[in-house]
């Protein structure tokens, strides 16, 4: 296989990880590495480096979201696999919000409520507020990193125009910064999403999506893991996004490894929140609030969160009637 080299990414505020990942059989991740299998044989697909651009990736149909409730008796499964369940139900439920004073726990709709609140504090902090450090000022970035950073954000434009055809016209219209940072955010949600839907969803345990969102927290600190990482470490550079809405989608794939049902609203309110309502809030910060409007910061999040779950519940009721 071919040396893998990171000397270009290495400087800066974004300095790519000593091991950048293999692209394999999906440009999304690294499935061996996630799960933490050695690998004994050389992939198919080389390896890409940094100096070796446009990014090597062969790309896969993605399998369609399937989001709904189940019906029928589940295979059985090893004990190992229902331990590593548990432990995600319990990672997840420690996630989420509780009162530890005698009160009632919050309802779903509470819960997102806070976090809305806490992304609408955000957009509304004066620019200067939300200075970034001196080590991390975008214009100390190098040439060459913002010309492998151009091509990143290009791969991820790529993306997009393959799989959300119409959702890529759209961004069309946008102006060319918010575009690619849109693009970005698209990208590495559905890397995310193809790990419980995707070829290799039955091998995905709670501790691969650990890993995962160890990956997310280090782009968020300016040291993406690969290119595409790269174009979203930047991304929440420039625009006051916050890790929070990433996070929960990420708990909503832990959902997808343990929980079939949803025996209320209130249980289906928030799972629909992780997986597509957390979208709305991600899209915000890029899309912007047009500074003429008289609405309110806190509704204009409310209105995307709002249009994210309705999705989410069409494509339940859609899928409910194929079934």
């Amino acid at each position: 296989m071919q040396s893998v080299s990171s000397g270009s990414l290495s400087s800066g505020p974004l300095s790519l990880a000593t091991e950048p990942e293999t692209c394999s059989s999906s440009f999304f991740c690294n499935y061996d590495r996630l799960l933490g299998r050695r690998q004994h044989k050389v992939l198919s697909f080389p390896s890409w480096s940094i100096e070796d651009l446009p990014f090597r990736v062969r790309m896969k149909s993605f399998h369609r979201r399937r989001k709904f409730f189940k019906v029928g008796v589940a295979p059985e499964v090893s004990e190992k696999k229902i331990a590593g369940k548990n432990n995600a139900k319990a990672q997840l439920m420690s996630n989420v919000a509780t009162d530890h004073d005698g009160r009632p726990p919050l309802s779903s709709e509470q819960r997102v409520y806070n976090v809305i609140l806490k992304q609408a504090a955000l957009v509304d902090k004066p620019p200067k507020s939300r200075s970034l450090p001196s080590d991390l000022a975008l214009d100390s970035i190098p040439v060459t990193t913002k010309n492998l950073l151009n091509e990143a954000y290009d791969r991820c434009g790529e993306v997009c125009a393959e799989y959300a055809k119409t959702f890529y016209l759209g961004t069309l219209l946008m102006t060319p910064e918010r575009r690619k940072a849109i693009w970005a955010i698209y990208v590495w949600c559905r890397r995310t999403d193809e790990l419980v839907d995707g070829p290799n969803a039955s091998q995905i345990t709670p501790t691969a999506l650990n890993r995962w969102e160890q990956r997310l927290e280090r782009a968020f600190e300016g040291q993406p893991y690969d290119m595409l990482d790269a174009a979203l470490a930047e991304t929440v550079l420039k625009f006051p996004v916050d890790i929070q809405p990433f996070r929960d989608m990420i708990n909503g794939m832990r959902m997808d490894l343990f929980k079939s049902r949803y025996f209320n609203f209130d249980e289906l309110y928030l799972y629909c929140y992780y997986v597509a309502g957390t979208v709305g809030l991600m899209s915000v910060p890029i899309m912007g609030i047009d500074p003429g409007s008289k609405a309110s910061t806190e509704s204009v999040y409310n209105a995307a969160l709002a249009l994210g779950i309705a999705n989410q519940l069409t494509n339940i009721l859609r899928d409910v009637g194929e079934e």
